[in-house]
């Protein structure tokens, strides 16, 4: 009456897949915030017009910080210095780009207490809606197992103890989820 074992380490393999590509892309758009100080991650998700294709702003030209406070986009091909500050102005990234004929600049200003007190609410809002999809693939996990018990492929207790497996997974990587927002709302209130 057990299951065929391999069935149930691809099912756990697969929550698991899951629940750290849920912490990778919580990780990703956590690097989107700007903290106060220049990051080139906060371009990652710009796309510029490439000669018809759409292609990421970094693919087009160096991307370097000059001081803390100021990012410099240095196209290699200087006629589209235009298509990049326009990519970055549509982007609404909330820095408004110069172009001095050369290269743009963006200059990162000081994060006002209330500015901070902003992006710590979107971490919170971004850490909750990673801790519902943990708990969206646990329950799909879950689902899964049990229709496992119901067609007689896995004994009860079988499934009670895939199942208290599953939860030490999802609880552990709600806690990895919470260090690292902990981490990144320090990081934005530090002046």
């Amino acid at each position: 009456m057990a299951a065929d074992m391999e069935k149930i380490d691809m099912i756990l393999m697969e929550n698991e897949e899951r629940l750290e590509k849920t912490l990778n892309v919580f990780k990703n758009e956590l690097i989107m915030i700007r903290v106060g100080r220049a990051n080139p991650h906060v371009l990652d998700r710009v796309v510029v017009d490439y000669y018809g294709t759409p292609t990421p702003i970094n693919q087009v030209g160096n991307m370097s910080v000059v001081d803390g406070q100021c990012l410099v986009v240095a196209p290699w091909d200087k006629s589209m210095l235009k298509a990049c500050e326009k990519a970055i102005q549509q982007a609404n990234i909330g820095i408004n780009p110069t172009n001095d004929g050369n290269v743009i600049r963006l200059v990162f200003p000081a994060l006002t207490e209330e500015r901070r007190k902003e992006l710590v609410k979107q971490v919170k809002k971004m850490t909750e809606e990673a801790k519902v999809a943990a708990r969206n693939i646990r329950r799909d996990t879950l689902d899964t197992l049990k229709k496992l018990k119901n067609g007689k492929e896995i004994t009860e207790d079988e499934c009670s103890q895939f199942s208290e497996t599953v939860e030490e997974s999802v609880t552990a990587i709600i806690a990895k989820i919470e260090k690292v927002a902990a981490e990144k709302e320090k990081d934005v209130m530090t002046v």
